[in-house]
C-alpha cells in the first residue's frame, strides 16, 4: 500500500508540536494538519502564561522549599481521588508524569533553551489535610517567555523538520473522518477550507473549497479540548459541580469545540471521565478581546475577600488560589453565576497577575527590566487597564460608592451596604491582632512566610478600609471555560484504546485530546502547571512511540 507519510498527527498546539518535533528525531515523515490557519501554530499553548509543575527543581531548593518525588505523587494523588474502574490507565499516567516532573523534564527543556522565572508560585494551595487536595509546596515555575517561549523550541523542531522534507504541514485542514482502508484506520480525511488571514485566536472562515485523504501507518489525535463550545460544557457538565452556569466567558477560541473526540469515538476510540472538567471561577471580561466573549483568569494572592453574589463570604477554604473546583461547586449552589472580589489598591497592585502570555508582556518579552519595573509599580500596566476599562470593575473611594457601583453590574441589587461593611469590619478587626481565628488571615500570614510570596504575591496584612490602601476596588467574577480532564483513554504508550480496552490499531492521542494522558490524569482535579507539562509529556511519548511502531 502506498503511504502519504508515515504518520498523520492531527492538531498543531503544543501536543501536537511535541509529537511531530519526535517523529522528525526520529527520521519519520509526518503531515501535520490542524483546521486554523498557519498564525495560529501552538494552540492554546501559545496565549498561556506558560506554568509548568516541576518536583525539588533548582528554583525551589534556591527558595528553601523542600519538595520531594513522594510529596508530590501524595499530593497528586490526593487531589485526582481516582475512584473509577476507568481511572486505570489514568492513574499510571499520573505516576509516570509525576516520575517525569520529579526526573528529566527540567533538563529535557533546559536543553532546548527554555528557562524559567527564579521565583516559584503556588497555586492550589488546598487547605485541607495532608492527604486531600492542593499543592503542599510552591511548584508553578513561569516559563521565561510564557506560552510563546515554550512552544517557539517544539516550532522550531517541526519546522526544520519541514525544511528536511521530513514535515508537511497543512494548514485549513479539517478533518471529519478516520477509516480503514486495511486492518489498522490509516485513513484521514476532511475538508478543506479557505484561506484565513485573520490574526492568532480570532474567528477563522468555515467556507468550504474542497476535500483531502491522507493515508498513514499511523495516526495522533491531538487536537485539544471542548473549552470552547460551550453547548457541549453545558451537556457534559457533573451534577456534582450544581447546575450548570446561565452565562460563561471563555479561556480559549470557538474552534477549541471537540469535534475531534466525537470523530475518534466514531472510528472505534474509548472516550472516558467526559463529566471530569477543570473551569476557573475568577474570570473577567477581558476589555480588548482577541476572541468572542473573551475571558481572563486573574490569579489571585490570597489577601481578596471573596463574596458570593449576596455579599456573603465564602466559606473555609475557599480563599483565592486555594481550591478551584471546590469554590466552583459551592458557587453554582448558591443559585448565582458571579461571585465578588473586594479589595483595595495596595492588594491589586501585590496580588493581581492576569493568565495569558499577552497580559504579561515583561515576561513574555524576557524583559527584565520591565519585570523590575512591574514590581516598582503601584499597579502593573495590564492590570491597571482593567482597572481603568474593564466592565467587570468598580473602583472608588469609599465603601458606599463601591456597593453602589457594584449593584450597578447586576440584575438585582442584591449586596446591602450594612452587612458588607460588617463583613469587612470583622476582618480587619482581627488583621490588627497578631492572634486570629480567621482562617484566611492565618493563611495570609502563612503565604508571607514563603519568601516567593512575600516579595511579590502577597501584599503585608493591612485593613481593607485604611483609607491609605485604597481606593476600594471589587471585581464581579465570572465563569471562565478552560480544560477538559477527560478523554479517550490511552495506555502508557499512548495507544488509543476501544471500549474493551484493546488497541485501536493505528491510533494514538496526547494532550488535552488524551485527558493529558490516559483519558484523565489529572482525575477530577489539578494541581496547576500540569496542562502544558501534559501536553508536552503525552505528545512526546505518543511520537516516540509511533516512530517506533513504523519503523
Amino acid at each position: 500500500m502506498s503511504y502519504d507519510a508515515d504518520v498523520i498527527v492531527i492538531g498543531a498546539g503544543l501536543a501536537g508540536l511535541a509529537a511531530t518535533a519526535e517523529l522528525v528525531d526520529a527520521g519519520r515523515t509526518v503531515i501535520l494538519l490542524d483546521q486554523e490557519p498557519e498564525q495560529s501554530m501552538g494552540g492554546q499553548a501559545f496565549w498561556s502564561f506558560g506554568g509548568l509543575f516541576f518536583v525539588n527543581s533548582p528554583e525551589q531548593r534556591r527558595l528553601r522549599i523542600k519538595d520531594s518525588h513522594a510529596l508530590a505523587l501524595q499530593d497528586w494523588m490526593g487531589t485526582a481521588a481516582f475512584d473509577r474502574p476507568e481511572d486505570n490507565w489514568p492513574r499510571k499516567w499520573a505516576e509516570a508524569y509525576v516520575d517525569f516532573a520529579a526526573g528529566e523534564k527540567r533538563a529535557w527543556l533546559h536543553q532546548q533553551g527554555v528557562r524559567f522565572f527564579p521565583v516559584v508560585g503556588w497555586a492550589e494551595r488546598g487547605g485541607y489535610d495532608a492527604n486531600g487536595h492542593g499543592n503542599s509546596v510552591p511548584r508553578f515555575h513561569i516559563t521565561w517567555g510564557t506560552g510563546p517561549g515554550l512552544v517557539e523550541p517544539f516550532e522550531r523542531r517541526v519546522r526544520a523538520g519541514a525544511a528536511r522534507g521530513l514535515v508537511q504541514l497543512k494548514f485549513r485542514h479539517r478533518v471529519t473522518g478516520l477509516s480503514r482502508s486495511s486492518g489498522a484506520v490509516d485513513t484521514v480525511s476532511g475538508e478543506i477550507l479557505e484561506p484565513s488571514g485573520i490574526q492568532r485566536g480570532q474567528a477563522s472562515s468555515r467556507t468550504v473549497t474542497g476535500a483531502f485523504e491522507f493515508k498513514a501507518q499511523a495516526v495522533i489525535v491531538t487536537s485539544g479540548g471542548i473549552g470552547g463550545n460551550h453547548d457541549l460544557v453545558r451537556a457534559n457538565w457533573p451534577e456534582r459541580l450544581g447546575t450548570p452556569p446561565e452565562r460563561m466567558v471563555s479561556g480559549v477560541p470557538a474552534h477549541v469545540d471537540g469535534k475531534m473526540l466525537a470523530i475518534a469515538e466514531d472510528a472505534g476510540a474509548n472516550l472516558i471521565n467526559r463529566d471530569r472538567m477543570w473551569h476557573y471561577t475568577e474570570g473577567i471580561q477581558n476589555w480588548n478581546p482577541i476572541w468572542d466573549n473573551h475571558g481572563i483568569r486573574i490569579l489571585p494572592g490570597p489577601s481578596s475577600l471573596w463574596l458570593d453574589a449576596r455579599g456573603k463570604r465564602l466559606p473555609v477554604p475557599l480563599f483565592p488560589g486555594f481550591d478551584t473546583l471546590g469554590t466552583l461547586e459551592h458557587i453554582m449552589k448558591t443559585g448565582y453565576d458571579y461571585t465578588w472580589f473586594v479589595l483595595d489598591q495596595k492588594i491589586i497592585g501585590k496580588e493581581f497577575a492576569l493568565s495569558g502570555s499577552e497580559q504579561n508582556p515583561d515576561l513574555t518579552g524576557k524583559s527584565i527590566k520591565d519585570v523590575i519595573g512591574r514590581a516598582r509599580a503601584d499597579v502593573p500596566g495590564p492590570v491597571k487597564a482593567f482597572m481603568d476599562n474593564g466592565v467587570d470593575f468598580v473602583v472608588e473611594k469609599d465603601l458606599r460608592s463601591l456597593v453602589r457601583g457594584m449593584n450597578a453590574l447586576t440584575k438585582e441589587p442584591l449586596i446591602d451596604e450594612a452587612e458588607l461593611r460588617h463583613e469587612i469590619v470583622a476582618r480587619d478587626r482581627e488583621i490588627v491582632n497578631p492572634f486570629t481565628k480567621d482562617l484566611q488571615v492565618m493563611s495570609i500570614r502563612g503565604a508571607r512566610n514563603y519568601l516567593g510570596d512575600r516579595l511579590i504575591r502577597t501584599a503585608t496584612p493591612h485593613r481593607i478600609l485604611d483609607p491609605k490602601a485604597g481606593p476600594l476596588i471589587a471585581v464581579r467574577l465570572n465563569i471562565l471555560t478552560r480544560k477538559t480532564l477527560g478523554g479517550l483513554e490511552t495506555d502508557l504508550s499512548s495507544r488509543v484504546l476501544t471500549e474493551g480496552g484493546d488497541p485501536l490499531e493505528g491510533v494514538y492521542a496526547a494532550g488535552e485530546a488524551a485527558g493529558f494522558g490516559g483519558g484523565g490524569v489529572h482525575g477530577y482535579r489539578s494541581l496547576e502547571g500540569t496542562f502544558l507539562g501534559g501536553c508536552l509529556f503525552s505528545g512526546r511519548t505518543a511520537g516516540r512511540a509511533a516512530a517506533k511502531a513504523v519503523g
